[in-house]
Order: structure tokens, then sequence, then C-alpha cells
């Protein structure tokens, strides 16, 4: 007895891959090194700060921030780093969504497989590119070799059909997915380092109460202004990354969902019209 092909008819996208690596080797320490050079050249500019003296007490927001010390920098490259993926991101997942919408384009196909309109569904496909028609396209493709398919019966055929639908999903799932790992590590790296900024402030305030005589109040203010400011752009970083990891999966799995329903109605579909052959 033959058995079922197994190879699936999405070819791996290696160049893809590639680029998304390059992409994340590149972006991470580009953002260290913009955040770096903000803090120093923007935040630090004596424009900001009384009498243009950095050493004395900021007159706007820029010189406030730049008061939360050598921690603040490594914060904004957080935050730059996820703006910069969330961009990347909502480009190549819609990219991946295709020219339309994908739940008229998952109905599209039904309707087609329904009227047993195979070609009509691959040149819908055509029309809407992307991750979820390239998916559909390689089962639909299966679909018409296992109808010229002899030496297999009705349930092989169809097990080949949903085979070829599931390994070419697990190609371009990778895809998506990538490079959300930085954002999602972000979200408790950001609070984190937030929270050793305000230890380090805080560890500095307490040393100028310590210290012989009256406190200088200006340092202690200093101090406590480099706790509560590594603080807050802790947590408005690790706000941001959860939101945006929030959304990226949701999205995800919107695609997804689309790729089963749609691989569901092909394998049903051929079942249904083969089963008395």
């Amino acid at each position: 007895m033959a058995n079922a092909p197994t190879k699936p008819t999405t070819p791996v996208k290696k160049e893809s891959a590639s680029a998304s690596g390059l992409f994340a080797t590149l972006t991470i320490p580009i953002c260290i090194a913009v955040a770096i050079l903000i803090y120093i050249f923007i935040l630090g500019d004596p424009s900001h700060f009384a009498g243009g003296d950095t050493s004395a007490e900021p007159t706007d927001y820029y010189g406030t921030v730049h008061r939360g010390g050598t921690i603040v920098p490594l914060i904004m490259s957080y935050l730059l780093i996820v703006i910069t993926f969330s961009i990347e991101r909502f480009v190549v997942i819609g990219k991946a969504s295709g020219t339309s919408n994908v739940d008229a384009f998952v109905r599209k196909i039904q309707s087609f497989l329904n009227a047993g309109n195979i070609d009509a569904a691959n040149a819908e496909c055509d029309k809407q590119k992307g991750s979820v028609a390239n998916v559909i396209k390689s089962g639909l493709k299966k679909y018409k070799e296992m109808e010229l398919e002899p030496g297999l019966d009705v349930d092989q055929k169809t097990l080949a059909i949903q085979k070829d639908i599931e390994e070419a999903t697990s190609l371009e799932m990778p895809m998506l997915e990538q490079n959300l790992t930085v954002i999602a590590t972000l979200v408790s790296i950001g609070t984190l380092t937030g929270l050793l900024g305000t230890v380090v402030g805080m560890i500095k305030a307490f040393k100028t109460l310590a210290s012989s005589g009256a406190p200088n109040t200006t340092e202690l203010s200093t101090s406590i202004s480099e706790a509560l400011i590594n603080t807050a752009l802790g947590i408005s970083t690790s706000a941001i990354s959860i939101i945006m990891y929030n959304v990226f999966t949701s999205k995800i799995d919107k695609l997804t969902y689309a790729i089963d329903e749609t691989g569901f109605s092909i394998v049903q579909t051929f079942a249904a019209s083969h089963k008395n052959k």
C-alpha cells in the first residue's frame, strides 16, 4: 500500500528568517546608542537647567528626566526597542494578513469550496497573498494532487491534505512570532531595571540623610527624583510592552484560527466529494 505524501508544497522561507534575525541583531545596539545620545545631548542640554548649569535645578521635564541618572538611558533604550519591534511586527503581520480582510477572504474560499470551484479558490489566494493565503493555497494544491493520485484511498488522501496544511502552517507561523520574545522579555526587564534605579536613588537619599550636620536638601531631592523617575520610566516601558505583546499575540491567534477554519473546510470538502469514489 502506498504511503501518503508528507512533503509540504510551501517552501521554507529562509530569507525572511535571516532578514528578521539580522534586524533584531542590529536594532538592539542601535537603540541603546540612540538612547545614550538622547540622554547626553538632548535631555542633558544646559538649556534645561537653571543658569545653564547641569548640576543646578532642572527647569523643564527634559532636565527632570535627566536627573534620573545613568540608568535612564538604559530604560529609554528598552522603550525604543519596544517601539521599533512593534512597528516591525505591525508591518510583518499586516503583510501576513494579505491584501484584504482575512474574515472576508475565508468566507470567499469557503463559498468556492462549497461550489467545488478549486481553481477560483486558488485565484483568490493569488489575489490575497500573505501567510494565510500561502497555507490555503498549499492545501488546495495538495487537494488537486490527491484527486489525481490513484494509489491511495479517500482517508489517506484526506490525511495527506491535512498534513500538508499543518506543515505549511508550521513554516509560516515562526515568521509571525519572531521577535515577540524580545518584547515579552522587556515586560519584566523594564520593571526590574526601573526598580534598580529606584534602589540606587534611595541609597543616595539615605546617604545624604546620614551625612553629618544638616542634610543637603538639593542632594536629597535629586536622589529622590532619581528614584521616582526610574520607577516611572520602568513601569511605563513594561506597560507598553505588555500591551504590544497582547496585541500581536491576538492578531497571530486570529490568523491561526482563519487557517485552521479554512483548512478544515478543505479537508471536509475533499472527504465529502470523494467518499463514494
